[in-house]
């Protein structure tokens, strides 16, 4: 009975700190986009730092 308890309480902890993890995720896509747009934006940036530059030299 004391296993059991002691599992049922992880599993309570676990899905707790999953929840927060997928609030988390979920928060952070809504703001910053998915990987695709951060990739296009960081893209982007590096170009408009180096105007001049042709990509691949």
């Amino acid at each position: 009975a004391i296993t059991a308890n002691t599992i049922i309480g992880l599993i309570k902890v676990t899905s707790y700190l999953l929840d927060r993890q997928i609030a988390q995720l979920e928060k952070d896509f809504v703001e910053q986009g998915g990987l695709r747009e951060r990739m296009t934006r960081a893209r982007l940036a590096e170009r408009n730092r180096n105007p001049g530059r042709r990509p691949g030299n």
